[in-house]
């Protein structure tokens, strides 16, 4: 039967880009319809058992500082605590827990069945409807078409998905669910400008297998803290990692293998993370190397299942049998499910603007692996982003526009939309040039204020906002008994850095001074006097329209920079 339903908003994909963009959009004050294959795979935790990291944890604590969800799922579920970089200052610390996958689930549902405005709709999006270029609707697999005047598309690895392993190929974007072929043909029809990208996940071993005693345990932290500024009231019991390393005997059965890697083969066209590449890739890049590092991390009270970290593979199962035995203290563990790598489609992100919205397609928000990135944080971000637009252009609304001189977030979005990608992109500390002043512990006074400005903070956040400025008052004016320690923490960090922020201050100051001079675009670059047409080349296919953007495309030389700016003032005097 033929139905119609209406909402605002509407999202495809029911994973962590998918619910913040749902979630934010609610708090917004749209309507939404979340769009899923099965509202059981809402919130899941499709590969590794952790929220957070270098980088990645400065992007959760600015999710949480807008009343994201990911911050108060990994805390409610958190089953080991560690503050990377430690040794490193505070503004590159990286806050990063494993969480017991079910209890992560559970939370991100619980918080979703608060919002009332957010309805499941379970099925697959096929078609996207346009009346004049403009986004109307979506039609689904049953027939049915739903109305909204603003899509977002959150739909992970499932766009045109397949799965390798050895010389096994299936349909897929995880192991067991489909694909969403049909709407990724259905784009690539529409003519936006597309590629494909690859990722992996190793095998999951029962770790009732391995042999603790012969590896190097790995504790939680001691030291308490919370990956949210509004921490739970509990904490769940802790476990231990442990560490182990591939040795000689492995590597040399991971080259016996590769003949048939699908990465190796020239099945998988798409490129991978070169921050988290394959034990294929390690092995056959690195292979001087004697041993990589493997990180052994439960993922759950109940569950005896092991995520090993640094061994994702495409490699047949018969290989990956022979390489797990042949590890240290992994002798005698036992394969549960293989690892596999997927395939997927993404959109060149440089078909987005700053809102994450297709500059094509009047309507629809892109977030997640569909916009070229890696990692459940990256996505959650640019979910959080991406709703909090659509929800602007349905309910008229301010938008929602970070830069780099704010937020981890602002970086990343203009990293993708003006960069674009070659490889899956990564959330790294280093790609911020201000990360002075963007410190994962200050997420909340930086952002919260902007989130309360856009309609994005619900009374419980704001009521917990308020407390923590006025503590964080009192402790800069010398009061500090009885204060929460990392309000306490934080004020240090200020006044320790307080030199070189005021430098940073200046220079972002200067910056957006000059930096906003628009700049030509398209053929009027030819009129530029010492612009080569390489330099021209590249500047229009980024298309900056300031100085600053310019500055930040890659591959445009000083000189090059040196002629925009002098034209430009040439035009302004």
């Amino acid at each position: 039967m033929f139905h119609v339903k209406q909402f605002d908003v509407l999202v495809i994909g029911g994973g962590h880009a998918g619910v913040e963009a749902a979630a934010a959009a609610a708090r917004r004050g749209a309507k939404v319809g979340l769009v899923t294959h099965s509202a059981a795979t809402i919130g899941v935790m499709s590969c590794n058992p952790s929220i957070g990291g270098v980088g990645k944890g400065h992007l959760v604590r600015e999710i949480d500082a807008l009343d994201g969800l990911m911050g108060r799922a990994a805390d409610s579920a958190a089953i080991h605590w560690r503050m990377l970089n430690r040794s490193k200052g505070s503004a590159v610390h990286g806050p990063r827990v494993q969480a017991d996958r079910r209890r992560y689930r559970h939370s991100i549902i619980q918080q979703l069945s608060h919002m009332p405005a957010i309805t499941i709709v379970q099925g697959e999006a096929t078609k996207l409807v346009l009346r004049g270029g403009v986004l109307v609707g979506v039609e689904l697999d049953d027939g049915d078409t739903i109305q909204t005047r603003a899509l977002v598309i959150a739909t992970g690895t499932f766009l045109g998905g397949r799965l390798f392993r050895g010389d096994d190929r299936q349909v897929g974007g995880r192991i067991d669910e489909r694909a969403a072929t049909i709407l990724g043909a259905e784009m690539r029809a529409l003519g936006l400008p597309m590629g494909r990208l690859k990722t992996g996940t190793p095998p999951r071993l029962d770790g009732r297998t391995i042999d603790w005693a012969a590896l190097a345990p790995q504790p939680s932290d001691r030291e308490h803290w919370s990956m949210s500024f509004m921490p739970c009231s509990s904490r769940l019991p802790q476990l231990h990692c442990a560490i182990t390393r591939t040795n000689e005997r492995t590597h040399a059965i991971v080259r016996d293998g590769l003949a048939s890697s699908p990465l190796l083969t020239g099945a998988i066209t798409g490129e991978g993370p070169r921050y988290c590449p394959s034990i294929e890739d390690k092995i056959n890049r690195f292979g001087d190397r004697d041993g990589h590092q493997i990180f052994l991390e439960p993922e759950g009270l109940d569950d005896h299942l092991i995520y090993p970290n640094g061994i994702s593979t495409s490699l047949s199962s018969a290989i990956q049998e022979q390489m797990i035995k042949s590890i240290d203290g992994l002798g005698r563990a036992e394969i549960v499910a293989h690892g596999y790598a997927v395939e997927y489609d993404f959109i060149d992100p440089r078909s987005l603007d700053r809102r994450l919205a297709l500059t094509a397609l009047d309507g629809v928000f892109c977030a997640g692996q569909i916009n070229g990135s890696t990692g459940y944080e990256e996505a959650a971000a640019q979910g959080l982003i991406a709703g909090a637009n659509a929800a602007a252009r349905a309910c008229d609304l301010e938008p929602l526009i970070l830069d780099r001189t704010s937020s981890y977030l602002g970086v990343m979005i203009d990293d993708l939309v003006l960069q674009g990608v070659s490889e899956p992109y990564r959330m790294l500390t280093a790609r911020a040039e201000y990360r002075l002043l963007l410190r994962a512990d200050n997420a909340e006074t930086r952002l919260t204020p902007l989130g309360l400005e856009r309609g994005l903070i619900s009374e419980k956040r704001l009521r917990h906002f308020v407390r923590r400025e006025r503590d964080r008052a009192l402790i800069r004016a010398g009061h500090v008994d009885d204060m929460e320690a990392a309000l306490i923490q934080e004020v240090e960090e200020d006044r320790r850095y307080a030199p070189y922020l005021a430098r940073q201050s200046d220079e972002i100051e200067r910056m957006r001074r000059d930096g906003a001079v628009p700049i030509p675009r398209g053929t009027a670059l030819n009129a530029i006097a010492g612009l080569s047409n390489e330099m021209i080349d590249r500047l229009t296919l980024a298309d900056p329209t300031t100085l600053d953007e310019a500055s930040r495309v890659r591959g445009v030389t000083p000189a090059a920079l040196s002629a925009l700016w002098l034209h430009t003032r040439k035009m302004i005097a």
